[in-house]
C-alpha cells in the first residue's frame, strides 16, 4: 500500500524545536521530491518546503526562511522537518507529500506553539 506517515507533531512554547518525521511505504520515496505543507484552521494548505530527488535542492516559504530545514535520508524511505524558533503563527496540521504521477498526501500531524 502506498502511504506517507508522518510523526513528531505536539505542543511546544513559542522559541522551542519540533522535528517531524514522513515515512514512506510501498514506493521509493527516493525518486521523487517531496513536500511539506501546512493548513491552519480557516486557511488554505500553504507550501512550507521542498526537496529535490537527491537532496540536492531545497526551497522555502518566507516565513519560516532561515527556521526551518527540510532533509532526507533516501535509505530509509523517510524525510524530515526540522522546525526552530516556532511561533504561535506556525500552529497548523502539518502534511507530507510527494510529488509521483499519482500524489500521494500523509494524514498530517498537528502542531501547536502556544505558551
Amino acid at each position: 500500500q502506498v502511504q506517507l506517515v508522518e510523526s513528531g507533531g505536539g505542543l511546544v512554547q513559542p522559541g522551542g524545536s519540533l522535528r517531524l518525521s514522513c515515512a514512506a511505504s510501498g514506493f521509493t520515496a527516493s525518486y521523487y521530491a517531496m513536500r511539506w505543507y501546512r493548513q491552519a484552521p480557516g486557511l488554505e494548505r500553504e507550501l512550507v518546503a521542498r526537496i529535490t530527488s537527491t537532496g540536492g535542492s531545497t526551497n522555502y516559504a518566507d516565513s519560516v526562511k532561515g527556521r526551518f530545514t527540510i532533509s532526507r535520508d533516501n535509505a530509509k524511505n523517510t524525510v524530515y522537518l526540522q522546525m526552530n524558533s516556532l511561533k504561535p503563527e506556525d500552529t497548523a496540521v502539518y502534511y507530507c507529500y510527494a510529488a509521483r504521477t499519482v500524489a500521494v498526501w500523509g494524514q498530517g500531524t498537528q502542531v501547536t506553539v502556544s505558551s
